[in-house]
């Protein structure tokens, strides 16, 4: 998948698991995030919209400083009708503004679980400080 404006994207083993598991239930899941990453995250990280403005917010109660770290709450699904962009499915992500990395972490539905993965986030970002 290519992206302008953004070089590359990586997805955790997390987040190709959780991916993997919401495909079955919401069949139009693929091209949905596909529509996410050119439209919503494009437009806050290489466009320069307000975060805020597309649904984007900072990752808070790690207790470590992490850069570029966010959780979509506007996801559209064509798979869950009559939601628009407020369908529950939330994206968690790290977008390094210098290099146009984008690196998914997670994604669930609110349905599920309510809020991320703290500890998955932790264990990524731990390991990434000690090398």
């Amino acid at each position: 998948m290519e992206f302008d404006g953004i070089n590359t994207v990586e997805r955790h083993e997390g987040f190709k698991r959780d991916f993997k598991k919401l495909k079955k239930r919401y069949r139009s899941l693929k091209d949905d995030l596909y529509t996410f990453i050119d439209t919503s995250l494009r437009a806050v990280h290489v466009l320069d919209q307000p975060p805020e403005s597309q649904g984007h917010f900072p990752v808070s109660g790690l207790g470590i400083e992490v850069e570029g770290l966010y959780v979509a709450k506007r996801f559209a699904c064509k798979s869950l009708k009559g939601t628009a962009s407020r369908s529950g499915i939330r994206v968690v992500y790290r977008f390094e503004k210098k290099t146009l990395y984008l690196y998914l972490i997670e994604i669930f539905y609110k349905g599920d679980k309510e809020k991320e993965d703290i500890n998955r986030i932790k264990s990524i970002f731990n390991k990434e400080s000690s090398e």
